[in-house]
């Protein structure tokens, strides 16, 4: 009897096969003649050599689907097995991603959609906007669908941990206790494009990494998509290292705000002097995204503009502000007082 073996790359078998492997008995009733067994990421079938060849190529297109969609049923299966057409893979259009529970992920603005064209056309990208526009989850997108279409062997997202001064030692747990609560936003969006399980192996083999700024000192990132959130809050000299970090095929994108520094006052933003000293290098785009772009709750994007109004140099002066506050207040009693004068002397005509 015939043997063939196949591994599952980069496939979670819980999620593959499905609550009490429902899609491998599925599979075993579509063969019949072959005895197929399954345990862990390996798979073995016996039987005909000519049938085994044509499971082997079957089974390619069952696995390529779930990879790129992360789902499965009894339809689809019957579908990419019986159908002596292989199946076709649809163009992506604007679709980034087949998230969890079948969420589409794509560029939802213009800008967005200038994103996904830049990092295409460029090795290195700067994605600059205000909060919200969806700067660093359309970056992750685009990493997620450069490891499953295997352009890349690695996602590495790092941030400044300002918050935290870079000085983590004083805070309880160990480093990666330390370091989650200001990883949050890379986790929601992996969460969104990647099963729960799929997304714990990859944290645990390394192929997805997720680590401060500071860890990357000494390191050349080769086959990776490397996403730097936050990049306002980086120095000059960090902003150095971080860009002389590039290896082979890497794709580089840094997303940040200029207008939320965290940086102490004197220290300059190494975000702000990449733009002006990048500006005309040749394979490096620089976009900037605007209010237009702002995706979250309505009144986010009028909250972003209240603020751009009152900041000046990402510096706020309080004293400043509530001059003008009090300006506004007398300008606005002045003129329901004027309304009152007004409606008096009409009263007093009639």
């Amino acid at each position: 009897m015939n043997e063939r073996i196949i591994e599952l790359e980069h496939i979670t078998p819980k999620d593959f096969w499905g609550p009490q492997d429902i899609h491998l008995e599925i599979i075993k009733r579509l063969y019949p003649k072959l005895k197929i067994v399954a345990r862990g990421n390996t798979v073995k079938a016996f039987g005909d050599e000519e049938l085994l060849d044509l499971f082997e190529v079957r089974f390619e297109r069952i696995t390529k689907y779930f990879d790129k969609f992360n789902t499965l049923n009894e339809n689809i299966i019957e579908r990419l097995i019986m159908d002596d057409v292989p199946q076709q893979m649809h163009k992506r259009d604007e679709i980034l991603v087949h998230g969890v529970a079948g969420k589409l992920i794509k560029a939802m603005t213009a800008n967005q959609q200038k994103l996904v064209n830049f990092v295409e056309k460029n090795d290195m990208v700067f994605a600059i906007g205000p909060a919200g526009t969806g700067k660093t989850y359309t970056g992750v997108a685009l990493a997620v669908r450069a490891l499953k279409e295997k352009q890349v062997k690695r996602i590495i997202l790092t941030r400044p941990a300002v918050e935290a001064g870079e000085n983590l030692g004083f805070l309880p747990g160990d480093m990666k206790e330390k370091l989650d609560p200001y990883m949050q936003p890379l986790y929601d969006a992996l969460r969104d494009m990647l099963p729960a399980q799929t997304l714990e192996d990859y944290l645990t083999k390394g192929i997805i990494q997720i680590a401060p700024l500071a860890f990357m000192r000494g390191r050349t990132l080769d086959n990776a998509f490397v996403i730097l959130d936050e990049a306002q809050n980086t120095t000059h000299s960090q902003m150095k290292m971080f860009l002389t970090r590039m290896g082979k095929n890497a794709k580089f994108i840094i997303t940040g705000d200029p207008g939320q520094v965290d940086l102490p006052k004197k220290i300059n933003s190494g975000l702000k002097e990449a733009l002006e000293i990048l500006a005309d290098v040749e394979g490096i785009g620089i976009l900037y995204l605007d209010d237009k772009d702002i995706v979250r709750h309505r009144l986010v994007k009028h909250i972003v503009a209240a603020y751009k109004n009152v900041e000046t140099d990402n510096e706020f002066d309080p004293q400043k502000f509530a001059l003008r506050r009090l300006e506004a207040k007398r300008r606005t009693e002045n003129g329901v007082q004027d309304k009152t004068k007004e409606s008096d002397n009409i009263n007093e005509t009639i």
